[in-house]
């Protein structure tokens, strides 16, 4: 986390406002808002649908699969909201102040929609509510019956009930429908069997040609979603840190358990036939009929109420962090009424999108829309708690935990689930988001907050540790070798580049590489402040020359101080730092190439690969040949040889290179050398043709060197193998070798590579 979302950075600084405690509420209404919102429309509607088309299993399965995401959701939610203040806008709050306030404000417009629809779809259920009343009333008025006749009306009244009375008179209406829907639930629990059921236990009657599983869900899945409603009311609650984890979770788990019955008892009390085609079922298996209209009548008005508390209490949240252009559209939708802040100007927006939906009509159509949006809600919530779990922050230190594999099943489950119901919505949805993040905007005056890369950061700093320590633990059991390599270098930023670009290539795709630039001097105050400046530039340099490198900077006193400190500290990448790399130009002084070569010497004695690059102006010319030269004295560098030249040829730059191997051998050992030269090229599936193997009978160092001279001056690269005892017999002299040739790589290898 940043150290503005610690909580404690959450406290008012000295002058400034602090935050509203609106209605000062306490759990229950959480707990209210949510259950009432959960047992609601979908419950006495579609829930017959359900089981009618899918059996009692399928149905029980959308009961299940639907927690399978509030549950987790549920939980991720009180876990974030028990780590700080949450203050208004509930949902929307918690997202931004985790994900960061641009991504945070483009989730949170797609999660007021949601809500500020579901304000229209629980306004046209309510209207289904009048259905046993439609033939008296078209008798009495002679008009057709219009269910907008009904929910036009009641979301104007709703709106007008809201601007005039707001959100005190809306939690007290929660109570008296409470009681009602449990009332309902109760009597319907006791009814007997209706029409040709005969109260046994059917698990998989269905309806002929029935919908699938995917369209049931999407229809149904609203159902589930009430469990939040209460989160919404963050800015009114006077302990959010207790009573959102509390009410939430209970009014979840109530709605499990109530949902579980409802759909266990329409199984066994109505045939799949008369559960499709009569919408008010329930009132005919229920003890007094009318419970169930009056029931859904009160759910409906009750799940609208909330969504209209909850929607504008988001717009206004998104508004007050300054999420929108321009900026006196922010002023305008955060701007309260009021003692409690009462979102005025949100509500009226509210109101006119949840009328535009309510004209119309269609309820499945109007659910589905909602759906999606709330899967993209909700796999949102359970990402974050996923990410914070696996960042391990040490500002990060919720009251109520959850588990970071219930998090990371809600999200998998939310985006699968959304191509499952409809893939074209799904993409609308996603694409809804993005356009949503392109409108918004973040800007100083909003509310700090974690941005989602700095919480994937930190999520993959602990993964990298945990790989890190799994390599390190499995090293004594290391599987085919593959280069470790650390250069150390003087001239980053005044040399030629091309020495740096080596390492990516030699470590870039099948090894690590690193490297360090060195700093000679003492390690204080000024030092590790120049340290910490050359580290960012390094930094900078990982897209062009140092690409796929891991770069730092190191102050020693010495060079081979800084090769000691090197060679004793594991590598970054969790796998030893097998090979060292140095690089030298012909016409250094010999100073500096002394200090080289002892330093060869130096890590040669303790068991490390060493490479030399002798580079010139060529800058390793097309990248077209590499010549390996094999002599008498190679038995530990050849194999490492070729397999450094295959790591080259694998990097995109050297792509179109090709390999060829001189082999410079006594003439009694020509023969023998010839076939296991070519054995090892076979049996190791090296990309190096027979015909660019050539052998020469050589029984003099002069000789070589003319071979050299004449066969690889046009080369690219040139591998020429090294030992301890001619490196240090041949001392400065070493870099004015074969001067007709361009760039050489001496390796001297001090551990047998093995190829398999």
């Amino acid at each position: 986390m940043t150290a503005d979302s610690r909580p404690d950075a959450a406290a008012p600084q000295p002058g400034a406002p602090t935050r509203s405690q609106g209605h000062g509420f306490g759990t229950m209404p959480v707990f209210l808002a949510a259950i009432s919102t959960i047992l609601g429309a979908i419950m006495f509607l579609r829930f017959g649908y359900a089981v009618a088309n899918l059996g009692l299993i399928g149905a029980l399965g959308i009961v299940v699969l639907g927690h399978l995401v509030t549950i987790p959701t549920a939980m991720a939610i009180s876990e974030i909201a028990t780590n700080r203040k949450v203050e208004g806008g509930g949902e929307y709050f918690i997202i931004s102040r985790s994900f960061g306030i641009r991504i945070g404000a483009a989730i949170g417009l797609s999660l007021y929609l949601s809500q500020a629809v579901s304000v229209s779809f629980y306004c046209i259920a309510f209207a289904e509510a009048f259905r046993p009343l439609v033939p008296g009333l078209e008798s009495l008025t002679g008009l057709a019956f219009d269910p907008r006749m009904v929910s036009l009306p009641v979301t104007v009244g709703l709106v007008a009930l809201m601007l005039t009375k707001g959100a005190d008179l809306g939690v007290k209406a929660l109570y008296v429908v409470v009681a009602v829907l449990t009332a309902s639930i109760v009597l319907f629990l006791l009814g007997g069997p209706t029409g040709e059921a005969d109260g046994i236990i059917s698990w998989t009657a269905t309806v002929p040609s029935p919908d699938g599983f995917a369209v049931v869900f999407a229809i149904c899945f609203p159902a589930f979603t009430g469990m939040t409603a209460g989160v919404g009311l963050s800015g009114d609650l006077k302990k959010p840190s207790r009573s959102i984890p509390l009410g939430t979770m209970i009014g979840t788990i109530t709605g499990l358990v109530v949902y579980t019955a409802i759909v266990v008892k329409l199984a066994t009390s109505a045939t799949p036939e008369l559960l499709a085609e009569d919408q008010l079922v329930m009132s005919r298996i229920a003890v007094w009929s009318p419970i169930i209209p009056i029931g859904l009548g009160c759910a409906t008005l009750s799940s609208a109420i909330g969504s209209i508390l909850i929607a504008p209490r988001t717009l206004q949240a998104l508004g007050k962090d300054g999420a929108f252009m321009p900026s006196a559209l922010n002023g305008l939708l955060s701007r309260g009424k009021g003692e409690a802040n009462e979102p005025r100007n949100a509500t009226v927006l509210t109101g006119a999108i949840a009328v535009t939906f309510v004209a119309l009509g269609d309820v499945d159509a109007v659910a589905r829309m909602i759906s999606m949006f709330f899967m993209v809600t909700y796999g949102a919530l359970c990402t974050a708690s996923f990410l914070e779990h696996f960042a391990a922050s040490p500002s990060y230190r919720p009251s109520f935990r959850s588990r970071w594999y219930l998090s990371l099943l809600g999200s998998g489950i939310c985006l699968l689930m959304m191509f499952q119901m409809d893939p074209i919505f799904a993409v609308l949805a996603l694409l809804a988001m993005a356009v949503f993040y392109a409108m918004t905007r973040f800007t100083p005056a909003g509310a700090g907050g974690n941005d989602v890369a700095a919480l994937v950061r930190a999520a993959m700093t602990q993964l990298t540790r945990r790989l890190q320590v799994r390599l390190q633990r499995g090293h004594a059991s290391a599987g085919p070798w593959r280069p470790g390599i650390v250069m150390i270098g003087t001239r980053t930023f005044a040399g030629s580049p091309w020495p740096l670009r080596l390492v990516g290539w030699l470590g870039g795709r099948v090894g690590f590489g690193t490297y360090l630039h060195y700093v000679r001097g003492l390690l204080d105050e000024t030092s590790d402040r120049q340290r910490r400046e050359l580290r960012t530039r390094l930094i900078e340099m990982q897209s062009t020359d140092l690409a796929g490198v891991y770069v730092d900077c190191m102050v020693s006193p010495s060079l081979r101080t800084a090769v000691a400190q090197t060679l004793q500290v594991p590598g970054v990448s969790g796998m030893e730092n097998n090979t060292l790399l140095f690089e030298l130009k012909a016409d250094d002084d010999n100073a500096l190439a002394t200090e080289v070569l002892d330093c060869m010497g130096f890590a040669a004695a303790v068991r490390k690969n060493v490479l030399l690059l002798r580079h010139s102006n060529r800058s390793f010319g097309k990248r077209r040949q590499i010549h390996i030269w094999l002599t008498w004295d190679d038995d530990t560098n050849a194999t490492l040889m070729v397999m450094l030249a295959y790591v080259l040829l694998g990097h995109r730059d050297w792509k179109r290179a090709t390999v060829h191997v001189f082999a410079a051998l006594p003439a009694d050992r020509v023969t023998e050398e010839r076939q296991r030269l070519l054995d090892l090229i076979a049996e190791g599936r090296l990309p190096i043709s027979p015909a660019n193997i050539r052998f020469f009978p050589v029984d003099s160092v002069e000789a070589f060197r003319g071979l050299v001279e004449n066969l690889s001056a046009e080369a690219d690269l040139v591998f020429k193998g090294a030992t301890r005892q001619g490196v240090e017999e041949a001392g400065t002299g070493l870099l004015r070798r074969y001067p007709a040739v361009g760039d050489v790589l001496f390796v001297l290898g001090a551990e047998k590579v093995v190829i398999e």
